[in-house]
């Protein structure tokens, strides 16, 4: 079994002086599902002064982008917590004040449009201002630390989905992206990590013997962080992502769409483009809420079959080309804001690019987009080389 940076720290205590912090969420669990905030007490006792979410909150229970959390005072704990997903998403000197130090204890998916590495950035920027010890408890990347998939995020489509230069599937942990924060971004404050014990890179969350908490409402289980890859996407369209189903980021779908009809059509592109590791299994669903709600949609269901084979950002984009042509003028591209952008589309946002969405409405080849996919990947790849801990 996989020991993480919250078991270390349960067995062996951590010889800190002062007062501390704790970032963490509904997923920040030991392998009993006891929650952090009971073991970093039991370690710290009364030293610990304050708590903080990420988006969604800290109980996993505020739907998507630009949902926030208030700030409140958790009765059982007897401690303030602070959103990060509020006013702000970068901690204020007040919030931080009195603190010496942060333990960070986050599970995140290994996809770069999910938030809670930018609030961990976001928080090591914060502490290094104001003299504050960042310490990353590490947990396992769900979807494994070798594979690394998408184009880079070009700077000039920066946001709260893309901060930092990452492909869309970055293949590191949360300590990590830390490191890489600190000797690739700029962002140089005291950070220690605290490393797993038996994670290797080749893992999938199912090879950890860990439990699966949901980090946030609409990923209820570790393969659900697979095909997120690519059903993510689909926040930048008029697409259903299947948002008020039970199997959100798993479905896709539209009224409009002919499912039946175009799935032999999808295979046959999929089979040339090399692009396997999955079933496409049509559906018709009705969304309880969010787009086309209480509408029939029709479309398909990922069901991953081979975790090593199947690459979900260039499936999710072959999807996208694919529905954006057949669809037609029922199609359309989510307009802004989204992520608090309200210039740029959400796909391009999405994308860390405009040059996806262009090969998407020019229907672009399988080649085109693997140019796209490689442009600036070598040099990530030497950069994360460089701060691999396992």
């Amino acid at each position: 079994m996989v020991i993480t940076g919250l078991e270390t720290l349960k067995k062996n205590g951590l010889d800190l002086k002062g007062n501390i912090g704790y970032l963490c969420h509904a997923a920040s669990v030991d392998t009993n599902y006891v929650h952090g905030i009971d073991v970093v007490k039991s370690v710290f006792g009364s030293r610990l002064k304050k708590l903080f979410s990420p988006q969604h909150g800290l109980f996993a229970d505020v739907q998507d982008n630009m949902v926030e959390s208030g700030h409140f005072h958790h009765e059982h704990y007897d401690l303030p917590v602070y959103s990060l997903y509020s006013e702000t998403r970068k901690p204020t000197a007040e919030m931080l004040q009195g603190l010496d130090h942060v333990l960070i204890d986050l599970q995140d998916v290994g996809t770069r449009v999910y938030t809670y590495i930018y609030t961990v950035t976001y928080m090591m920027e914060a502490c290094a201002e104001n003299g504050v010890e960042v310490i990353i408890l590490d947990r396992p990347n769900p979807i494994g630390g070798i594979k690394v998939e998408g184009n880079m995020l070009d700077l000039s489509y920066q946001s709260f989905v893309g901060r930092h230069e990452l492909p869309m599937r970055h293949g590191m942990t949360i300590g990590e992206v830390a490191l890489m924060a600190k000797k690739h971004w700029g962002i140089d404050g005291e950070l220690t990590v605290i490393e797993m014990q038996g994670w290797n890179r080749e893992m999938f969350f199912g090879d950890t013997q860990l439990p699966w908490v949901l980090p946030s409402p609409n990923l209820p289980n570790p393969e659900t962080a697979f095909s997120f890859v690519g059903t993510v996407l689909f926040e930048g369209t008029n697409i259903s992502e299947g948002r008020g189903t039970t199997k959100s980021l798993e479905t896709v779908g539209h009224p409009a769409m002919a499912n039946y009809k175009l799935l032999e059509h999808l295979n046959n592109i999929f089979a040339a483009s090399d692009l396997k590791g999955f079933v496409l299994r049509p559906v018709s669903y009705i969304p309880t809420f969010q787009k086309h709600a209480g509408k029939v949609c029709h479309g398909y269901q990922v069901h991953v079959t081979d975790f090593e084979a199947f690459t979900p950002w260039a499936v999710g984009q072959v999807l996208c080309r694919e529905f954006y042509h057949h669809l037609d003028h029922d199609f359309q591209w989510k307009q802004p804001p989204y992520e608090y952008e309200e210039k740029l589309l959400p796909i391009d946002i999405l994308n860390g690019t405009d040059q996806v969405r262009k090969w998407v409405e020019r229907n672009g080849s399988i080649e085109e987009l693997k140019k796209l996919e490689n442009l600036g990947m070598s040099d990530y790849l030497h950069w994360r080389d460089e701060i691999l801990l396992y």
